[in-house]
């Protein structure tokens, strides 16, 4: 960063409320300038095409959307723009998704101002920071590689979801009311993981998931 020049923010975050309260909290801090915020990934793609942010702070669960998928795109549109995650997501597939999405840093949603703060700082001059309560375990990941030994990266949160239930035997109904989506929106998440992962059908992506170990209730 430029001596003395502030640091352009940008938020997603699909919940009004923490939006606006992160906003209200990144307005006090006397570097930090908010360049808008993004309820889903298609704002923050717009967002960011706009105003060029230094940080990103971004959500993972937006919606129906994944910030995972919105974290590749901003970054494959613009690798200069540093990805600071902060979700309330603190287990391993999520903290594993996003390190290969190329986020410089994550942070759990109960971090203090004080930790916000310093995160942005941090990643906005290139460096790479992680939450005390994950810090351990990223760090962890990075030293064995394991960030490109997911099973299958290409696919976002929501389908990952989608895979684990469909692995353990759930049909598209109970899939549906299991993660408080329409039984349209669940087909078209089992078709697009079968178009990727190239599964003749849905027995044999049954197959393929609970030979990568998802179904087991332990993911």
């Amino acid at each position: 960063m430029s001596e003395g020049r502030a640091i352009t923010v940008a938020v997603v975050d699909d919940h009004p409320l923490f939006r606006r309260g992160i906003i209200s909290l990144l307005e006090t801090l006397p570097d930090v300038r908010v360049a808008g915020s993004a309820a889903t990934a298609d704002e923050a793609l717009a967002l960011v095409d706009e105003h060029a942010p230094d940080v990103v702070l971004m959500d993972l669960d937006l919606g129906e959307q994944s910030g995972i998928d919105a974290t590749r795109a901003i970054l494959r549109r613009r690798p200069d723009t540093a990805v600071l995650v902060l979700t309330m997501l603190g287990d391993d597939r999520s903290l594993l998704s996003a390190l290969s999405s190329g986020a410089r840093g994550y942070l759990l949603k109960v971090a203090s101002p004080r930790e916000v703060e310093r995160a942005i700082h941090a990643v906005a001059d290139g460096e790479v920071l992680f939450g005390a309560d994950i810090a351990a375990r990223a760090v962890s990941f990075l030293g064995r590689g394991e960030t490109s030994a997911t099973p299958f990266p290409e696919l976002t949160e929501r389908e990952v979801e989608v895979l684990d239930l469909v692995a353990r035997g759930l049909d598209n109904g109970s899939i549906a009311r299991t993660l408080v989506l329409t039984s349209k929106t669940v087909r078209n998440y089992v078709y697009s993981i079968v178009t990727k992962l190239g599964a003749p059908d849905r027995s044999a992506l049954i197959v393929m998931a609970r030979e990568a170990g998802f179904g087991s209730g332990h993911r």
